[in-house]
């Protein structure tokens, strides 16, 4: 590691894992200071939750430390990301027209909450806002068309976050096509992969990842699932694997490892790694819970891989696996199978401490990610109720925003110390982006460019 790098690891408290997504490195898995210094993907720089070179302020409120706040159209759950001066969005418009309907394999079934397949034609946006100002910089339109399924009221036609290298920016739609503009908003590709099943038609969710030249795209549904990698610069198949699983919503995590560059996909049957360069299974492991949302993590020898839905579970696994090693604790660093594992919101890894909350609900556990001992467990965090979004962190301190709008800001470390309570006038489901003294807070129906500068 160089010796700047490895300077501004120690400033942050930790060492740098490898990042997942990057192009030009100094050596194999360091990220770069461009990386470092952007939030690229939907858990940022390094794919942990947390910014190693970010500062935002602890306090505000909708009328302290607010840049600027700028409504948005449509509807998103998905996080922005940055890059430089620029901070990208995704989202759906409803629209007042409607047209007549094909049937669909959704017509006529049941699902728990009621819902419908929509009438009218939506559209499916790119958005790309001015850093300094929030004005709109530009604004594409996907595609246009009526979703052949609906979705769960909490969710969106927008859900999975937009990611870039620098270079392109890379979107999903899902059903709707994926996508690769230029960063001046120009379409360079687009692909078309079919329609998505969603059980119970809660709605899509998978974000894309980029690493290198390829674009990793995870296509898990009840119609026939796959993974596969795309040419970063043209959208053409570098291959494609099928899958044998059913929904899931967990973005793919990738990381490379002695060598060798690992994509982590988590799964209800198994969680699986797969050679980027092929798609050949390098390990599997079975034996978690249902509803796979929370996305793996990794220290850069570990994978961790979380689900909380009908059943609780925590595996670390070593990224030397080889094999099918379901059932061989032995071959586990360590698991857990204690209530407080995540439904929705994703887990947040610094360092050696292991941050997640308990289903949707503001209770947070900490553990220590190399032996998976308690650091605190299933811990009141007052003020908020009901949480989707994934916690974040900067500057020795964890921010935990609520679906009510209120984040919670506490000081990194072996205690749950509150540091701070901020409230904004908005529902938040989406992930906060964290990018040098500036913390990007997605409501439904503002973005937040919160600093106290």
């Amino acid at each position: 590691m160089t010796k700047t790098l490895l300077a501004l690891g120690m400033l942050a408290g930790w060492a740098l894992a490898p990042f997942a997504g990057s192009t030009a490195r100094a050596a194999e898995g360091e990220p770069t200071p461009a990386e470092l210094n952007n939030w690229a993907q939907w858990r940022g720089p390094l794919a942990t939750g947390v910014a190693p070179l970010g500062d935002p302020p602890s306090e505000w409120s909708e009328t302290k430390n607010i840049k600027w706040k700028v409504e948005t159209p449509g509807a998103s759950t998905a996080t922005p990301i940055v890059w430089e001066d620029q901070v990208f969005l995704v989202t759906a418009i409803k629209t007042d027209r409607k047209v007549e309907l094909e049937p669909s394999e959704a017509d006529g079934k049941k699902n728990p909450f009621n819902i419908k397949r929509p009438e009218n034609v939506y559209q499916f946006v790119v958005m790309s806002l001015d850093r300094p100002t929030g004005k709109v910089r530009w604004q594409q339109m996907a595609k246009e068309e009526v979703p052949h399924e609906g979705h769960h009221p909490d969710a969106s036609f927008a859900s999975a976050s937009p990611t870039t290298e620098g270079k392109r920016l890379y979107v999903s739609f899902g059903s709707r096509g994926v996508y690769a503009y230029d960063l001046a908003g120009k379409q360079l590709w687009g692909r078309d992969f079919g329609r998505m099943l969603i059980y119970n038609t809660f709605g899509e969710g998978c974000s894309p990842v980029v690493h290198g030249d390829a674009v990793v795209l995870n296509w898990d549904h009840q119609g026939g699932s796959f993974i596969i990698c795309l040419d970063a610069a043209t959208g053409e198949t570098r291959w494609k694997v099928d899958r044998d699983e059913n929904t899931s919503w967990a973005t793919p995590l990738v990381i490379d490892h002695g060598g060798r560059t690992q994509v982590i996909v988590h799964g209800t049957k198994r969680v699986r790694s797969y050679d980027l360069k092929t798609g050949d299974v390098i390990w599997a492991c079975g034996g978690q819970a249902m509803a796979c949302i929370p996305c793996p993590v990794s220290d850069g020898s570990l994978a961790f891989l979380m689900t909380g839905y009908m059943g609780n579970a925590c595996f670390a696994i070593p990224l030397d696996s080889t094999g099918d090693i379901t059932g061989a604790d032995d071959k586990l660093a360590w698991r857990r199978r204690k209530p407080g594992t995540p439904y929705v919101p994703s887990a947040l890894l610094w360092g050696d401490l292991l941050y997640f909350l308990s289903s949707n609900r503001g209770m947070l556990s900490c553990l220590n990610a190399k032996t998976g001992e308690p650091v605190f467990d299933r811990t009141r965090v007052e003020g908020i109720e009901n949480i989707y979004a994934s916690p974040v962190g900067a500057a020795d301190k964890v921010y935990i925003t609520g679906r009510e709008g209120t984040t919670v800001v506490i000081k990194r470390g072996g205690e749950l110390e509150i540091l701070a309570t901020n409230k904004l006038d908005d529902r938040f489901d989406a992930s906060a982006a964290i990018v040098g003294k500036q913390i990007f807070l997605r409501g439904n129906q503002y973005l937040y460019c919160i600093s106290a500068e």
